[in-house]
């Protein structure tokens, strides 16, 4: 089976070097793949982060690229009071609600969004915050990032069913 050298990042081109093969054995349940699909698994993109050692799955990498050429990937960092308790996934469906700002009145009707794709999540060691890039349509960031900007949002986790 294919295992990482060393770790790659998620959205990094997997090159030849990057990859191992060998035999283990390994529960079915695993679904690794084989070492037969090294050409087939290098020149894609890394899905996910791979950790050094870690085995390949056939959902670990990718042949797109994101983001796509009409997309964009906005990052905000959101403190406990801003985001979800529960933890954040790639893949999850958020929306970013404009929220107002603090001593200033609820705003009329329904409140400013965008919908958002969440691509990446850490911690950050300076603030300890959590920051999410998310993927929206080109034509979005620009606002989106604007909002961002004011520190006055809250992220909102949508359904994970799929």
């Amino acid at each position: 089976m294919l295992v990482a050298r060393h770790s790659i990042e998620r959205g990094s081109v997997i090159e030849a070097d990057d990859l191992a093969r060998v035999q283990l054995s390994a529960d079915p349940a695993l679904k690794p793949v084989a070492a037969s699909e090294f050409d087939r698994v290098v020149g894609q993109r890394a899905a996910m982060d791979i950790s050094a050692g870690g085995m390949l799955t056939p959902g670990a990498f990718t042949a797109e690229v994101v983001p796509g050429a009409s997309e964009s990937v906005v990052g905000v960092a959101l403190t406990p009071a801003q985001a979800p308790g529960l933890a954040l996934r790639y893949g999850d469906k958020v929306r970013v609600v404009v929220t107002p700002a603090q001593g200033d009145d609820l705003p009329a009707g329904t409140p400013l969004s965008n919908d958002a794709t969440i691509v990446g999540v850490h911690t950050s060691e300076e603030t300890g915050q959590t920051v999410v890039d998310l993927l929206v349509p080109k034509a979005d960031a620009a606002v989106l990032a604007t909002r961002i900007a004011t520190g006055n949002i809250a992220l909102i986790l949508d359904s994970r069913e799929r």
